[in-house]
């Protein structure tokens, strides 16, 4: 049994999960990511580390930070998750600088319960400035954790790299282009890129398209649009995509988001 449930407010998306048998495939994110396990453990690979989130669990993403996911056991998983956007928490915590989490899990009663207080309001669809206020305590919580400045900084040439790509995404990735750009061979960029991502181009332009994908839908309700505009085949291969990261198809999340 599969249950993915996401509502958007003041910018930040809240999910709703609960799964025994699925597993999401190595992804990022652009946006930090804060959760609490519920039922069941949550199994990961963060970084290339496994990590084990039990019940209460905070889970702690950084922007970009390469992970997949799954139940431990066949007992299964519930979990919730706010998605926040960069800028949107830098706001909130008066800083100008990316701040990275160093402890990816942790056990924390205040940060537990406002993470679930925004996402309970937010799946809920409470006032606005309800969801506003709880953001903000969940912010203060979460600026007295060990926080670092940024975690990792790509190179000039893979920012470079993925420059290029961010604005190729709504092509069929040519992996020559970039080499051609960067003045690398395939083979060295491959490894280059990986060692700095953690998972190689070709996955990282995907995993691109599809959060670029989600956005145009949160923009415009039409999945058609992120479609075209991103590249895919079509609706059944935009939709594959989309549910190995989000647990559910975008025509489901439309329906979310509505």
């Amino acid at each position: 049994m599969q249950s993915f449930t996401y509502k958007k407010a003041i910018g930040i998306t809240a999910l709703q999960a609960s799964f025994t048998d699925f597993k999401y495939k190595k992804h990022a994110h652009q946006e930090y990511a804060f959760g609490v396990t519920l039922k069941g453990i949550q199994h990961y690979c963060l970084d290339g580390q496994l990590q084990l989130s039990y019940q209460n669990g905070v889970m702690l993403f950084n922007p970009e930070q390469v992970h997949d996911g799954m139940a431990h056991d066949h007992e299964g998983l519930d979990y919730v998750m706010l998605y926040i956007e960069p800028q949107l928490f830098l706001e909130a915590i008066q800083q100008k600088d990316v701040v990275c989490f160093k402890e990816p899990v942790i056990y924390n009663h205040l940060v537990k319960n406002n993470i679930l207080a925004l996402s309970k309001a937010i799946l809920t669809q409470q006032n606005p400035a309800l969801c506003s206020e709880l953001f903000l305590h969940l912010a203060d919580s979460l600026v007295e954790q060990d926080v670092s400045s940024a975690l990792k900084k790509d190179s000039q040439l893979i920012q470079k790299a993925k420059e290029i790509m961010h604005a190729h995404s709504s092509h069929v990735f040519k992996m020559e282009d970039v080499c051609q750009e960067i003045d690398l061979t395939p083979f060295q960029f491959i490894r280059l890129f990986k060692k700095h991502n953690g998972i190689t181009p070709y996955q990282y332009f995907l995993n691109y398209k599809v959060e670029r994908a989600k956005n145009i839908i949160e923009q415009t309700g039409d999945i058609y649009t992120a479609v075209e505009q991103c590249g895919f085949v079509d609706l059944t291969h935009l939709n594959k995509q989309f549910k190995s990261i989000f647990g559910t198809t975008a025509y489901e999340y439309l329906t979310f988001i509505e």
